[in-house]
């Protein structure tokens, strides 16, 4: 017979049936016997009396199909206003236990994050934790939505690079045949190189790797990148105009498609965002915090994650929003493609955009002067002739243009108020962990 989800059983009300799912739960009493069996759409209960003498079907439930054993239920809905689940349960003729589980299980509810990733495979069927992946789909799909849209190309970027990009920092080194090729910490040479090639608007959704050796609750050393990169701007603006717009239209779509969900799972309320988002310049930023009574350590021309917190509650506070964007960087704390502005060339036309208190995006207006960027590569200290591939193209026409780079994972961290990145992160990475 075949396979019937557990969502669609009311259209199935005293029909036969048949559910393939995992035994959630076994309640064995006296005279009757009921079995939780969830799918990936919901739960369903299987309610079997027991018949004087017993039965096989009784006698499998009783002791051959442990809590989360793989199982087929045949039987007939039945609509129960008693029952819990929907209203509804089954009233089974035969089970056929696909593959009984290990019992005791290695992981339960109140298991703590570090032991349920050695057994993700498991703790990914609970639905609250199964419904984190159903909403980074919502977010990509929207996502992709929203830059067709606009006219984006969407393009997939090599992962293994010859040279170090960006700073040369932090980056894993792998053996390639009889040299040394690095793992990409960004696309975003590749993004520039497409805005060369006459690809107006440019984005992608792929893999990053960041060999920082940081334990905190935001960070990772794989994730998966958002990339936008966007040419023929006017200025900074334009870039961040496009980002707010196109995170107002994801939230839209989580909301409608999950914001039930999401409420009864995580206690959150989904807001879809006005636009403008709020801006301050750092140096604003820093003022006004300093005014408040922050005080990091050493002399700061930029936020620590305190200051990132206090500035968003400045923001909740006096704008009821939960986005900002920091502008104009110190020239000090940023890389040396970012534009530095004629009449303040001690910045850059960059920003971040915090979300509730952590940093979601940087992005920035792009230096295309072939002259301008090689001298600011030379200020910091880069040698040219290793960024020789990514530097020819802004010899032949390389028109303004600016973008930025968001972490997908800590998105749907902040989107569903989890306390990790472990947890919005299918298989983790972190210093300390590749495994499974």
């Amino acid at each position: 017979m075949p396979r019937t989800l557990v969502r669609d059983l009311r259209a199935h009300i005293g029909q036969q049936v048949t559910v393939y799912g995992w035994v959630k739960a076994l309640r064995l009493q006296r005279t009757i016997q009921f079995v939780l069996v969830r799918d990936h759409t919901g739960m369903v209960q299987v309610t079997n009396k027991r018949l004087e003498g017993g039965s096989t079907l009784e006698g499998r439930i009783e002791h051959e199909m442990p809590v989360e054993s793989a199982i087929k239920v045949t039987g007939t809905v039945v609509d129960n206003p008693v029952v819990n689940l929907g209203s509804l349960e089954i009233i089974p003729e035969s089970i056929e236990i696909a593959n009984p589980a290990d019992s005791p299980l290695p992981i339960n509810d109140l298991t703590g994050i570090d032991q349920r990733l050695d057994w993700r495979f498991l703790d990914l069927r609970t639905p609250s934790r199964r419904l984190i992946f159903e909403v980074q789909n919502t977010v990509e799909q929207a996502l992709r939505d929203f830059a067709y849209a606009e006219g984006g190309t969407e393009l997939h970027t090599p992962k293994l690079m010859g040279t170090a990009s960006e700073s040369g920092a932090e980056v894993f080194k792998v053996k390639y045949f009889d040299r040394t090729a690095y793992l990409a910490q960004s696309p975003q040479f590749y993004k520039q190189m497409a805005i060369a090639s006459g690809i107006d608007k440019v984005f992608e959704i792929g893999p990053v790797f960041r060999a920082e050796p940081s334990f905190t609750s935001r960070h990772a050393t794989e994730f998966t990148g958002i990339d936008a990169e966007i040419a023929w701007i006017d200025d900074v603006e334009d870039v961040m105009r496009f980002e707010e717009r196109m995170l107002a239209h994801i939230l839209f779509a989580v909301l409608e498609r999950h914001g039930e969900q999401i409420r009864e799972h995580f206690r959150t309320e989904i807001r879809v965002p006005m636009v403008p988002f709020p801006r301050y310049t750092m140096a604003e930023a820093i003022r006004l915090l300093r005014e408040q009574g922050w005080d990091p350590a050493g002399d700061r021309v930029d936020l620590d994650p305190e200051g990132e917190r206090a500035l968003s509650a400045l923001v909740q506070e006096s704008h009821g929003h939960q986005f900002v964007f920091v502008t104009h960087f110190p020239v000090s704390v940023r890389p040396f493609y970012h534009l530095r502005p004629a009449d303040n060339p001690d910045v850059t036309a960059s920003f971040d955009l915090l979300w509730t208190g952590i940093e979601i995006t940087t992005g920035a207006q792009r230096e295309h002067r072939y002259d301008v960027l090689c001298k600011q590569a030379m200020e910091k200290g880069l040698v040219l002739e290793l960024l020789r591939s990514y530097l020819e193209c802004f010899r032949f026409g390389m028109p303004p243009h600016g973008g930025f780079g968001a972490g997908l994972n800590r998105i749907i961290m902040v989107l569903l108020g989890l306390d990790s990145i472990r947890e919005s992160t299918f298989l983790f990475r972190g210093p300390h962990r590749l495994e499974p």
